[in-house]
């Protein structure tokens, strides 16, 4: 398989029941179950965590790294993602979280959150620059970009070109760490503590880059544990680390991003099915005046990631108690990198994977053969096929991954009618 199209959802066969569960919720139909397990086809998956969420029996699996990484470097650096904050009960200082991060074995840290006001600084810039690009679609959330990249061709043109924040992050931290200890950068490990398998993925298959800057994402469900004592104990006396400031820590929930922006003619929207309604409306050119649009695959925004602990809604209740007091940046683009370093250095381009022929004609004479198929099946869309819909398994039977009698009903009409032939040949 293509790296392009890496997946980070991974399936457990041996927990794997063959239930439908998953292939009824995931937004890109890129599941199937065949022969008694489920399928996952990564051209389709954006790595929203849907099927994760939803398994009943936990054969979905988050493909991540495991926190005994930091023996493969001289030097480790930890990059918390901004919903890392909205796990914790009663936290008034990040202090406490970054300075526990160090004692757990990490050299250094460098906020995720203090990458992200330098993309709030650079995107109201690009905003404004760019009215012809109007509404600028945020590409911060993996998912949203890679689902774009696949399904919706007309809005590429709207991503915002400018590196994700947790990308600046690697690169800023890399550079002060080879300047703080003189090590050379590949003996110095950046590690990203990520709240979904989107955020792994977009490291093993970046899009906009060549190649990703962090060297290893693990899990802030695998972290948390072990953070508690370890923020007990420096509670009264923490570590000066904090780069970040109110706009930051908001871009662990949604509308914190665009709420960055300082501007009021934007939109933001959490949770898959929502944010592909508003694509789709977006496509069909149904809003005006907008400048800027947030997207986030997970309800709440990153704080709902499956690789966190917290509800999502508790988490965000918690970040803007944080957020309380907190000065509203400390990050400025003027004192951390030339403007340049933080855009695109590769395009996105179309990756028409749901097509179902490979030119036109054979597209259309296959669409034809779709809908002939479709006026055959009940209509129930019960899943008993193994796809999610009748459509869908009829799309996969033109691509020739499914037969016909995969359908119970048809099945059962071709067992009737055999019985009725055999019937008949008894009679005579």
């Amino acid at each position: 398989m293509s790296e392009k199209f890496f997946t980070s959802v991974k399936l457990d066969a041996d927990l794997c029941k063959g239930c439908i569960n998953c292939i009824k919720r995931c937004p890109t139909q890129a599941i199937r179950v065949r022969n008694g397990k489920a399928e996952i086809t990564n051209e389709f998956c954006i790595d929203c965590g849907e099927c994760i969420r939803i398994c009943p029996h936990h054969a979905k699996l988050p493909s991540y790294d495991r926190l005994d990484v930091l023996e493969r470097y001289e030097y480790t650096v930890a990059l918390p993602a901004p919903a890392l904050y909205g796990q914790f009960n009663n936290l008034d200082d990040v202090n406490i979280v970054l300075t526990a991060l160090k004692r757990v074995g990490f050299d250094d840290v460098y906020e995720v959150s203090g990458a992200a006001e330098l993309v709030s600084e650079l995107s109201r810039e690009y905003v404004k620059n760019h009215p012809e690009a109007h509404p600028v679609i945020s590409t911060a959330c993996p998912s949203v970009t890679r689902l774009i990249r696949v399904r919706f061709p007309n809005l590429i043109e709207h991503l915002l070109p400018i590196k994700p924040p947790v990308e600046l992050a690697a690169e800023l931290a890399r550079e002060r760490a080879v300047k703080k200890t003189g090590l050379p950068p590949e003996k110095i490990g950046i590690i990203f503590l990520s709240p979904c398998p989107s955020k792994v993925s977009a490291t093993k298959a970046p899009l906009g880059t060549e190649k990703s800057s962090v060297d290893a994402v693990c899990a802030i469900k695998d972290i948390y544990t072990r953070l508690l004592p370890e923020m007990k104990a420096v509670a009264d006396n923490p570590e000066e680390l904090r780069i970040s400031g109110k706009i930051g820590i908001s871009w662990g929930t949604s509308g914190g991003e665009a709420g960055g922006l300082l501007a009021e003619n934007y939109l933001a929207a959490d949770g898959i099915e929502n944010v592909i309604r508003i694509l789709e409306d977006l496509e069909d050119q149904k809003f005006s005046d907008l400048e800027f649009i947030e997207l986030n695959a997970c309800n709440g925004g990153c704080v709902g990631g499956v690789l966190t602990v917290e509800n999502p809604y508790l988490a965000m209740v918690k970040l803007k108690r944080l957020r309380k007091y907190m000065t509203v940046a400390k990050s400025h683009v003027q004192d951390n990198l030339p403007k340049e370093e933080a855009y695109w250095t590769k395009e996105v381009t179309y990756e028409p994977v749901f097509k179902l022929g490979t030119d036109m004609k054979e597209s259309i004479a296959r669409m034809a053969r779709v809908e002939e198929l479709c006026a055959g099946f009940p209509g129930l869309d019960c899943g008993s096929c193994g796809a999610p819909t009748c459509k869908a398994l009829a799309e996969d039977i033109v691509r020739g991954k499914a037969k016909e009698h995969d359908c119970i009903h048809i099945l059962k009409k071709y067992i009737h009618h055999l019985s009725d032939e055999f019937s008949k040949l008894n009679g005579e």
